[in-house]
C-alpha cells in the first residue's frame, strides 16, 4: 500500500539547543551584541601584535619549507596560520587579509593534497598578506583592489587546477 499525501504527518522537533535558547532569563539579544562589540573593540589594540606574530610565524615555516626541502606537512603548518588570519580578519575590518589568507589557504589545501608547490604563487599570497597588514590597507575591501585579487584568484587556481 502506498503512501499519500495525506498520509505524510510532519511535526516539528524540538532540539535541546532550542528549549535553552529559549529558556527564561539571559540578555536580550541587542545587548548581548553590544557586549560583544565591546569585547571586540578591547581586543582590537592588540590585534598589531597578534598579527605581527601569526604572520612572523607563517613566514618561518614557509622558509623553513623552501630551505629543507621537506614534505607537504609544512603547508598543513602554514595552513594553521592562514586560517587564523581568515577567521579574524573580517572581525577586526581587515577584509583584505581574510581574503587573501582564505586563497592562500586554499592553495595550501591543493598542496596538502598533492598540487605541485608554486613557490612563486606561494610569494605572491605572502606578499599580499605583507601588504595587507600595514595600517592603509586595514579598511580596503578585497573590490577596491581588484587587480590584486584577480592575479591571486589565477595564482591559485593554477595550483588547484595542478592537483592530481
Amino acid at each position: 500500500m502506498a503512501e499519500t499525501d495525506d498520509d505524510v504527518r510532519i511535526f516539528p522537533v524540538e532540539t535541546r539547543f532550542q528549549q535553552l535558547a529559549r529558556r527564561p532569563g539571559g540578555i536580550p539579544r541587542d545587548k548581548a551584541l553590544a557586549q560583544a562589540q565591546s569585547k571586540i573593540d578591547e581586543a582590537k589594540p592588540a590585534f598589531d601584535g597578534w598579527l605581527n606574530e601569526q604572520l612572523d610565524a607563517l613566514l618561518d615555516v614557509v622558509k623553513r619549507a623552501q630551505t629543507e626541502n621537506t614534505d607537504a606537512e609544512w603547508a598543513e603548518a602554514a595552513n594553521r596560520y592562514c586560517r587564523q588570519l581568515r577567521d579574524v580578519g573580517t572581525t577586526v575590518d581587515c577584509e583584505l587579509l581574510t581574503f587573501i589568507a582564505r586563497s592562500f589557504s586554499e592553495m595550501l589545501d591543493a598542496i596538502t593534497m598533492g598540487a605541485e608547490c608554486d613557490w612563486e604563487a606561494i610569494q605572491c599570497h605572502i606578499d599580499a598578506l605583507l601588504l595587507a597588514r600595514q595600517k592603509s590597507y586595514r579598511g580596503v575591501k578585497p573590490e577596491q583592489v581588484p587587480d590584486l585579487i584577480s592575479g591571486l584568484r589565477r595564482v591559485a587556481e593554477q595550483i588547484s587546477i595542478s592537483q592530481p
